[in-house]
């Protein structure tokens, strides 16, 4: 597990984006082991602890496209 810290402004899918490449299927893992973290609303104050587990990080979606004009 990671603890990331917020920054001005960071909303909670933002954050894991920006740090882990994380998206919103991972949200509930990351509220699941964050208890309260909801109720701080949708943005986040500066500074806050944020527990992220282990999860996998999608596959990069640059190099999963296909460029039909090769």
């Amino acid at each position: 597990m990671d603890v990331l810290r917020t920054i001005a402004g960071d909303t909670l899918d933002a954050l894991l984006w920006r740090e882990r490449g994380l998206g919103p299927a991972d949200l509930p893992a990351v509220l699941a082991v964050n208890p309260g973290l909801s109720a701080l609303g949708p943005v986040l104050p500066k500074g806050t602890s944020v527990t992220v587990p282990d999860l996998a990080a999608p596959a990069d979606p640059i190099r999963d496209t296909v460029n039909l004009w090769d």
